[in-house]
């Protein structure tokens, strides 16, 4: 089966003889990484206002 990489659409036969599927090599694998870790890319979603607290956290009563 033949399918283009996500990063410059060169044609690729998809094989376990690749290492680097569904990218052509590493250069493209890594150049989707960086894309990846300088947020070019993101997941359709609602974002958390604070990210790391539970939805149903609840903070203790203060009030003595």
């Amino acid at each position: 089966m033949k399918v283009p990489c996500p990063t410059c659409a060169k044609t690729l036969a998809w094989s376990k003889d690749n290492p680097f599927r569904p990218f052509c090599s590493e250069r493209c694998k890594l150049i989707d990484l960086g894309a990846w870790a300088a947020e070019e890319h993101s997941i359709p979603g609602e974002s958390e206002d604070e990210p790391g607290i539970p939805f149903d956290f609840n903070p203790p009563d203060e009030t003595h």
